[in-house]
């Protein structure tokens, strides 16, 4: 990975996102941090459940 890829998603830090990752999972929070690997900080993060339901999980690197 280039470091071109995570100089473009620094203009997202510090804004709430969205993520659909594997496994059919939903999650939401604020990006904190992105390295050269693309691994992403993600603060106040929140996982969206089929039923509607949200589970808090906080501090999560995905």
């Amino acid at each position: 990975m280039s470091k071109a890829h995570t100089s473009e998603l620094k203009k997202f830090m510090d804004k709430k996102l969205s993520w659909k990752i594997n496994g059919g999972r939903h999650v939401q929070g604020i990006l904190w941090g992105v390295d050269p690997f693309m691994n992403l900080v993600i603060d106040e993060c929140v996982q969206m459940a089929m039923s509607e339901q949200q589970n808090s999980i906080g501090m999560v690197v995905i």
